[in-house]
This record gives structure tokens, C-alpha cells and sequence, in this order.
């Protein structure tokens, strides 16, 4: 029997409370070569909700795991038909206040670098370049056969033909862009196989119980190792993909710093956490930085 992968963590009794100070960040920034790590919670202020914040979809919503997708063909249908209509609205998303600080610090030179947990692109639509996908992006299709990549917009193109009058209205949407369906509203969801090959298709992103990329992972210890401090952003750091490069930059002797309104899993590692609302609180830090942030969301 599988076991399935870590989703929950429990803060353990004495740690110690946020605080609404956001100075030392404003320091780190100042002192520049920051790494930002950002997670589901920089995004929610786009419409996405995260995964264990208030009402985040954990309460009600329990990620595919990658076994289950590559096993069974009713789990793959599933899966598209949830993705597909979550992709209507997913798509849609646009960067918030947020991001376009994060881009605004990048630009004047404060960062060394960006590593987002998150799949919905918002980071690059704000302007910022220096970026690694840590979980990949769901606007690319990547075939499990033969490992050609294809645009996401184009495989919705090609669902939506298949699948003519497909319009049901979900409960609710989720980070990683499925919507929640019931199985009788999946009802006979026809899947489309690789163009090139007729092979099995998947986001490319990375599922629960999947494993980063080793060189992708190498390049982000790398990021940790150039990087002055670390500015965690949005996550709960409850998954070890994360988790690692906050328990390096500790070891490292290197400042960890959080921004996230609840406890996360490295608050024992951080110099300071700030538990406010990222997007509000990465403004005043770009007003008390006299950094203008402007509007640079994607059209």
C-alpha cells in the first residue's frame, strides 16, 4: 500500500508568534542579494486560493498524487476533466500587488533570484526573469512517453473539441488549477493523447508524491549558496520541497525571513516572521524602500 505524501503539519506548542514589524526585511532588502522562495499565498490576492491558509483547499480537497495519475486511466480522466475547466479561470489570473513588488525589488537589484512553489506563472507576467519553477508551470504539457512538450492553451484548444458542451459548475478551485467536480459531473470526459505519439499526457508540473527534478533542485541549493539572505513569502513550508532550502540558509548562517499570516514548518529557522497580508505588506516595503512598483500585469 502506497503511503500517501505529507500534506498537514501540526505547529508544535511553544513556537514562537509572528510579529507586524516588516523592518527586517526592509533591512535584507537593503542589504540586496536576496532569495525570494514564494509559495500559494503570494497568489491568492489573484483569485487563487492556497492550500492550508483560512478556507484553503486542503479542507475540502485532496491532491492527485502522481501514482494514482499514472496508474489509472479513470484517475487521468478525472484529473483533465477537473484541469480543463480549472484552466478557464486559472488562466485568467493576473498578478497582484504582490508580484509586482517582487518584480519591482528584482528590478532595482535587491534580489539574486526568484524560486516559486506555485505553477500559475504570475511571477514572470509581473516582469520578474530570475526565476525557477521549483513545481514546473501548468502552461506546458509535457507527453510520459516520448517527452514532447506542448502548450497548454493548444491541448485545452484540442479538449474543448472533444469534449463540445462541457460546462459544469465546480465547488471550488485549487491551487494547482483543478477545479472540484463531482464523478458524475467528470461523467465520460474524453482525454486527448500526445499529437506525436498517442502517449499519456501531463501538466508539467510536479504532484504530490512526484519528485523535483535533481538538476532543478541542484540549481536552487546554488541560488541559496550566491544568495545574502533568504525572504520566504506564502508558504507554509509544510512539504520538504521547500522546507530544504530554508533548513540550508539556516545552516549557512544566512537570515531567513518569512512573510506569511499563519506558523509555517520553518519558523524555527527565521529570523522573523511577519504575519501580514503579502500584498499590502510588500507595498509598504516598497514604499519605505522609495521603489515605485507600478502596474506591469499581463494583458
Amino acid at each position: 500500500m502506497r503511503m500517501r505524501p505529507t500534506l498537514s503539519w501540526t505547529p508544535p506548542v511553544g513556537l514562537r508568534p509572528g510579529t507586524t514589524d516588516p523592518e527586517p526585511v526592509a533591512e535584507a532588502l537593503r542589504d540586496g542579494d536576496v532569495l525570494v522562495l514564494s509559495g500559494a499565498g503570494l497568489s491568492t490576492e489573484s483569485g487563487i486560493p492556497d492550500y492550508r491558509g483560512k478556507g484553503g483547499s486542503l479542507s475540502r480537497h485532496t491532491p492527485m498524487t502522481y501514482q494514482e495519475f499514472t496508474d489509472s486511466a479513470q484517475a487521468r480522466r478525472r484529473y483533465w476533466a477537473r484541469s480543463h475547466l480549472g484552466w478557464r479561470t486559472f488562466g485568467r489570473a493576473r498578478p497582484n500587488a504582490g508580484h509586482r513588488a517582487v518584480a519591482a525589488f528584482e528590478r532595482r537589484g535587491l534580489l539574486s533570484g526568484v524560486i516559486t512553489q506555485n505553477v500559475d506563472g504570475l511571477h514572470q507576467a509581473a516582469g520578474s526573469e530570475g526565476v525557477v519553477e521549483l513545481h514546473g508551470s501548468l502552461e506546458r504539457v509535457v507527453c510520459l512517453s516520448c517527452g514532447t512538450f506542448a502548450s497548454r492553451r493548444a491541448v485545452a484548444r484540442r479538449l474543448a473539441d472533444a469534449n463540445p458542451g462541457f460546462e459544469p459548475v465546480a465547488a471550488g478551485l485549487n491551487p494547482d488549477g483543478d477545479a472540484d467536480l463531482t464523478d458524475a459531473q467528470v461523467g465520460d470526459f474524453q482525454v486527448v493523447p500526445c499529437a506525436r505519439c498517442a502517449g499519456v499526457l501531463k501538466p508539467d508540473v510536479v504532484f504530490f508524491g512526484e519528485s523535483v527534478p535533481p538538476q532543478r533542485v541542484l540549481r536552487c541549493r546554488e541560488m541559496v549558496d550566491e544568495a545574502r539572505s533568504l525572504l520566504v513569502l506564502g508558504s507554509s513550508l509544510t512539504v520538504m520541497s521547500g522546507l530544504r532550502f530554508v533548513r540550508q540558509a539556516a545552516r549557512a548562517g544566512k537570515p531567513v525571513l518569512i512573510v506569511n499570516h499563519d506558523p509555517t514548518r520553518g519558523d524555527e529557522h527565521a529570523l522573523t516572521r511577519v504575519a501580514l497580508p503579502l500584498g499590502p505588506t510588500l507595498t509598504a516595503l516598497a514604499d519605505r524602500l522609495a521603489i515605485p512598483i507600478g502596474d506591469r500585469a499581463a494583458t
